[in-house]
């Protein structure tokens, strides 16, 4: 007679933790260990439609990504977004999503694991009976915590989460954890959880390459003109610099840092020049003022995509720095940082051991 297979819902407190990222260098690290695994997000918000479903782009990445058949694949229920709530709220959408729920998702009995990606934070979904708590409830599910690191202080959340999500809770993982802050929480906040209950399975670092965005992310969220190097697009940037003092000044600051989009003004022409001789992913002029055409003729020289914004430095500053709070592991290079990261920082082996789990699992 078939097993059921366990569940493992993995969870944040606060959007763009990194869940997806996360869940990709699990999973690659679950196969090799032999586990047979399935896939879901029953809760999505970058969707599109299909004939026959929701398609989550997290969802048809990491499926692309481990090479899961159609039926190792459990369907998202429901795009969230200002729609399908005002449909909630209004009486237009009384769908039963905990019946949908289980009636899909406790059908897959082939897989040794589900891994479910959980909503953005520990109160999203609850409208529709799709919260965290709620999904963990309905499945079985145990619930591993990813966590943004942003201080010591964060351990109060964290405490917060352990009391909201009970038992269920199998432990976290502290993720994008500063250089500067990784002996202190290894030696202090570590210990602190694990007597607390809250078991610690890795403390990922920060890494620039995963809080890079690509030159056409910025493209989209700037609604930009490319005034070069349109083929350039997919060049990763890692940091932000302002282009504001003197060229001297610039020089000296530009050499300092590593793929970074330089903002500054389109009559700065010297601060331009200095730039595009730095380690620089793309130029970004604002005030609509076009670069002179040596400056355009270096840029394509040496492959630099230049955009052109309709933005003051200040507003292009803010809308740059929230993209990269919220990048998305979709590129072949972040997905196997990612991968690399796990396999460093990750105890799988507590977790298998903790979850009952043994390598390759046989089902009788």
């Amino acid at each position: 007679m078939p097993k059921s297979p366990k569940y493992l819902l993995i969870g944040s407190t606060e959007p763009s933790s990194g869940k997806s990222a996360i869940i990709l260098g699990l999973s690659d690290q679950l196969h090799q260990a032999g586990l047979d695994l399935a896939y879901g997000k029953p809760l999505g918000k970058c969707l599109r439609e299909s004939e026959e479903s929701l398609i989550e782009k997290d969802v048809e990445f990491i499926t692309q990504s481990l090479n899961l058949a159609p039926n190792r694949v459990v369907p998202t229920l429901l795009g969230l977004n200002e729609t399908t709530l005002q449909k909630r709220l209004c009486g237009q959408d009384t769908t039963n999503y905990s019946q949908s729920l289980t009636s899909q998702y406790l059908q897959n009995t082939d897989s040794d694991l589900v891994i479910l990606e959980g909503p953005g934070n520990l109160s999203e979904g609850r409208l529709f009976d799709l919260s965290l708590v709620q999904l963990a409830d309905l499945v079985d599910a145990e619930v591993l915590l990813v966590f943004r690191y942003k201080s010591l202080f964060s351990v109060e959340t964290l405490l917060s989460a352990k009391q909201l999500i009970g038992e269920r809770l199998i432990g976290v993982v502290l993720n994008d954890v500063p250089a500067s802050h990784l002996q202190a929480v290894n030696n202090t906040m570590r210990p602190f959880l694990e007597q607390q209950g809250i078991p610690v399975f890795g403390i990922l670092p920060k890494s620039n390459l995963l809080r890079s965005v690509t030159v056409g992310e910025l493209v989209h969220q700037l609604n930009a003109q490319v005034l070069c190097r349109d083929d350039r697009l997919n060049l990763l940037v890692e940091s932000l610099a302002i282009g504001a003092m003197n060229v001297n000044a610039a020089v000296k600051y530009f050499r300092k840092r590593q793929n970074m989009a330089v903002v500054t003004g389109g009559d700065r022409v010297e601060i331009q020049q200095a730039a595009l001789e730095t380690s620089t992913q793309c130029l970004i002029l604002t005030g609509q003022l076009p670069p002179p055409s040596f400056i355009l003729t270096r840029a394509e020289e040496l492959e630099i995509p230049i955009l052109s914004v309709d933005l003051d430095t200040l507003s292009t500053v803010e809308i740059i720095e929230r993209a990269f709070g919220q990048v998305r592991v979709h590129e072949p290079i972040k997905a196997e940082c990612v991968r690399h990261l796990m396999r460093e920082h990750f105890d799988i082996n507590r977790l298998l051991s903790l979850m009952d789990l043994s390598p390759a699992t046989t089902r009788s």
